[in-house]
């Protein structure tokens, strides 16, 4: 017989009962509030068309890689589980997850999964081989009804806003057609240039070559290069976008004259650069960015410190954004200051700063938010977006960055269902922690049930504009 999935009510929250009761009304407070997810990879052509998705499957494994790194590491192939394979049979490859679903004890995915099961379709016994078919069958039956479509669960879950992630050189048509639909749901895009602003991306020069096509301008002169980012950056604001995005490798930034600034576009846009070079050009572009950012009021997120696509042989076989993205260190404080000489007390410019790099926490970033106006920090991101990285963002970066320096939570997803998971886990993490210094009588409970709200929806709106 299988074992029931039972989700405890007091999961995530302090084993002390005095503290655990404090954190159960901090809670109870905050768990019915609208989400808003400033910063996610949902695709913006399922709330566009609110065609049905088509199984289990295609929800749950194909857009997730958390999960399909997960069971890669355990040998399965992530062609057989539906990844750019559209030949695989969708039930095998569930049933590969299912038999391996042992595998996520103690991860977030389980938690995030377990509550999907549970809450949105409502299955009482735990995913294993034996109730695979279940599992299966019933997800993919509620998928194929009105309630399940996109933008119905975009509304079930209460969602206020969403935001997704385009390039430069996207359309953005789906957007379009969302706001052509007269559907109310808020979903907006923000602006992320990796593909024509690092020069190691692939593709880099055709990529200029179809910056040029679509805004009219000149993309391999350093002027016309420019003016297309200020077009394209005033169409994503047009299309509802608040944020830019910026993916690089490191934090770094440079404040060069215009000369050299034009020099260093004309060698990278020929092809012909060094790493140097690039890391330059790239770290040039950032302070090009928040210039830009000044003027327009677009807040700006720099996302530093992955090693992407590390698996060279997966990335010459599936492509980007395979679960084959690591942390590496990375260093703030010399790297951000040719920014900061030049903007960072601008107290009307939001700069948004995340790292997968926790040193750095109570080392580098706590201390420059808690002094530059211009600086944010995000949440514990991507590897530590989890209850215990949650607790170690906070207990690092309290007490010299304080709340008020921080942004909330976002979800930063490709796997729409487990939005609401996620957050969750995020408020109950922080009632948590919120109780903690009720309870050690180092905040008033008046003051955890403000910042409770703060930290759920207060903090993200003003963080992002919305």
């Amino acid at each position: 017989m299988s074992s029931p999935l039972v989700l405890h009510p007091d999961r995530l929250l302090p084993h002390d009962p005095a503290t655990r009761a404090i954190a159960r009304e901090l809670y109870a407070d905050v768990k019915g509030l609208p989400i808003i997810s400033p910063h996610g990879h949902t695709d913006p052509a399922w709330f566009a068309s609110n065609a049905p998705f088509g199984n289990a499957t295609e929800l749950l494994l194909v857009p997730d890689h958390y999960v399909f790194r997960m069971l890669y590491s355990q040998g399965v192939p992530m062609e057989a589980l539906g990844v750019r394979s559209p030949t695989a049979d969708p039930r095998e490859a569930w049933r590969l997850f299912a038999q391996r679903y042992h595998l996520f004890r103690g991860t977030p995915s389980r938690m995030w999964l377990d509550w999907v099961f549970a809450e949105a379709f409502g299955i009482e016994v735990r995913l294993e081989a034996e109730t695979s078919d279940l599992y299966y069958d019933t997800i993919t039956a509620a998928l194929a009804t009105d309630a399940f479509r996109p933008r119905a669960l975009f509304e079930r879950a209460n969602i206020e806003v969403i935001a997704t992630t385009e390039s430069p050189l996207d359309t953005l048509e789906h957007h379009a057609a969302i706001r052509a639909s007269g559907w109310q749901g808020k979903v907006i895009t923000a602006y992320r240039p990796d593909p024509v602003v690092d020069p190691e991306f692939e593709g880099y020069r055709a990529n200029l070559r179809a910056f040029s096509d679509l805004t009219g301008e000149d993309c391999l002169s350093w002027s016309g290069y420019l003016a297309a980012h200020r077009q394209r950056r005033a169409f994503f604001a047009a299309m509802g976008a608040t944020s830019t995005d910026h993916g690089h490798p490191t934090a770094q930034t440079a404040n060069l004259s215009a000369a050299e600034a034009e020099a260093l576009f004309r060698q990278v846009s020929a092809g012909s650069f060094t790493a140097a070079e690039a890391e330059l050009f790239r770290a040039q572009m950032l302070t090009e960015m928040a210039a830009m950012s000044l003027d327009d009021g677009l807040v700006m997120q720099i996302h530093p410190g992955a090693f992407r696509n590390h698996n060279a042989d997966v990335f010459a076989r599936l492509g980007r954004d395979k679960g084959a993205d690591i942390p590496m260190r990375t260093e703030y404080v010399h790297a951000l200051k040719p920014l900061l000489d030049r903007f960072g007390n601008a107290a009307d410019l939001s700069i948004i700063l995340f790292t997968l790099d926790e040193s750095t926490y109570a080392r580098e970033l706590a201390p420059l938010a808690g002094h530059y106006p211009c600086l944010k920090l995000g949440p514990a991101w991507w590897f530590h977006d989890s209850p215990e990285g949650m607790r170690r963002f906070r207990r690092m970066t309290t007490e010299t960055a304080g709340f008020y320096n921080t942004v909330g939570f976002n979800d930063d997803t490709r796997a729409f269902l487990s939005i609401p998971a996620r957050h969750d886990v995020a408020r109950r993490v922080d009632c948590g922690f919120l109780a903690e210094l009720v309870a050690e009588h180092r905040i008033e409970d008046w003051e955890a049930a403000e910042l409770a709200q703060e930290l759920t929806v207060g903090l993200v709106r003003q963080a992002y504009r919305l």
